[in-house]
């Protein structure tokens, strides 16, 4: 009996337990759904709020405005206060990108983005009249047509800088801690050639001026034309990419791996970093395992950070310049509509160590700083060129004769080379020039050098 009790009581308190929680289940569901709708209702507050002072500006503005202008720039007022880069692409702003990507669009040829509510340079684009002008990375563009843009949103500053193909435009410029000062530039349709390539005593030189269509098929034509032309002779190649502010991000991609045997070319993290993607490269190295240099700037920004920083990381090329852009983030063209998108950041991405450039750019290997090639005064003496010098032997004053005239040829060149007008180092554009570019362009100068050394290293042979 005792038995039958202490089992029956048992099985009472199992339904209490049971009847226990179903109780509290119950109260908490209406909790969360109390919840889940206060989250709502306010959304919906201030959606209404949103209508109420839209009708308002509809009907008490001093001046009429159509109701799809208000509701385009209330969207890219949303889009715009969340990063520089996200934004809205109306029907004449989508067209413009579609040709952009394929390397064909209308414009002064500058990458501009919004650092502290004022326009800044990323850089300009080769062969544009931005480039021609004389802009530069880190300028900022305080007017247009003497009409104040400081303040203004990205998408109407550049609408401002847009005009007919022909037409003339007046930029003030504040550059550093020197007086704002006026360019004139003329509005041109712009062609994007995305790839330049040279040969400079025996290195493959390559150009990228931005990461478009064109740009794989250009990089293979240029590097086969290198083999074409120097074979086994070949000594190595430069990559540069200053000034290059980005563009197809399956571009940078493919020229990541067009160098690369293995290994992660990038990773991409969004909200759930569960669901982030990472990229291989596929065996094949185009130049054959031959010495890279990478030249960067502050204006190599986005896939030129994604490329360089593939490259450092796998070791397979030596960064030389300075400090990259610094943009770390991943754009999604998102279309709303067959004439409107928006551009949202959606991901970071990530050099193939972990490790995240937004804001902190490539260190670049070997830092190089800008500067100008000009001739020493007073001229270079050697021993020879001393009052009263002893000759040496007749074997001796033969070879040293020749050895001397072959350092003073030399000499000539550096000074002809630097008596000539120097152009700024790092302008990123093929020199429009009679002398070698390698001549007055002191980042490239050096980054030949640095694989001139590799090659003469590499045929010394050790003393048996």
């Amino acid at each position: 009996m005792d038995n039958l009790t202490r089992v029956s009581r048992l099985r009472l308190w199992h339904v209490a337990v049971f009847c226990g929680a179903l109780f509290l289940a119950g109260m908490t569901i209406p909790t969360l759904t109390t919840a889940q709708s206060s989250g709502k209702d306010d959304t919906y507050r201030q959606l209404g709020l949103f209508g109420d002072i839209f009708q308002r500006v509809r009907e008490s503005y001093v001046d009429e405005i159509e109701d799809r202008e208000l509701i385009e720039a209330a969207i890219t007022g949303m889009l715009t206060s969340l990063d520089p880069h996200s934004t809205f692409l109306n029907t004449e702003n989508f067209s413009e990108m579609q040709e952009q990507t394929r390397g064909r669009f209308g414009g002064l040829g500058v990458e501009i983005t919004m650092d502290q509510g004022m326009v800044k340079v990323v850089s300009p684009i080769d062969d544009t009249p931005a480039a021609s002008a004389g802009l530069q990375p880190e300028d900022y563009l305080i007017a247009v047509d003497d009409v104040s843009i400081i303040g203004m949103q990205l998408s109407e500053a550049v609408e401002r800088l847009r005009g007919e193909v022909g037409s003339k435009v007046t930029v003030k410029v504040q550059r550093g801690q020197l007086e704002p000062f006026d360019v004139t530039l003329v509005r041109d349709f712009i062609k994007i050639r995305s790839v330049r390539s040279e040969i400079f005593d025996g290195i493959g030189y390559v150009r990228i001026t931005t990461f478009s269509e064109q740009t794989t098929p250009g990089l293979m034509d240029a590097v086969d034309d290198f083999f074409r032309e120097e074979g086994d002779a070949l000594k190595g190649v430069v990559l540069d990419l200053r000034n290059n502010p980005g563009g197809l991000l399956t571009e940078a991609i493919s020229v990541s791996d067009a160098f690369l045997e293995e290994g992660e070319i990038v990773s991409t993290r969004g909200r759930d970093a569960d669901k982030g993607s990472h990229v291989y490269a596929k065996p094949g190295d185009i130049a054959r395992g031959l010495p890279m240099v990478i030249l960067i700037n502050s204006g190599s920004a986005s896939a030129s950070e994604i490329v360089a920083g593939a490259l450092k990381d796998h070791k397979r090329a030596v960064i030389l310049g300075t400090r990259s852009f610094g943009k770390g983030s991943v754009q999604s063209v998102i279309p709303i509509s067959n004439s409107s998108a928006i551009r949202l950041t959606t991901a970071r991405y990530y050099t193939p160590s972990g490790v995240s450039i937004q804001a902190r750019g490539i260190v670049p290997d070997i830092e190089v700083e800008l500067a100008r090639i000009e001739a020493v005064e007073g001229g270079i003496v050697r021993e020879e060129d001393l009052r009263g010098a002893l000759d040496g032997s007749e074997e001796a004053d033969a070879g040293g004769e020749a050895e001397a005239g072959s350092e003073t040829a030399a000499d000539g060149e550096a000074s002809e080379a630097a008596d000539g007008e120097a152009s700024e180092a790092g302008d990123g554009a093929a020199a429009e020039d009679s002398r070698d570019q390698s001549e007055i362009d002191y980042q490239l100068a050096r980054a030949l050098d640095l694989i001139r050394g590799v090659a003469v290293f590499g045929a010394l042979k050790p003393a048996s």
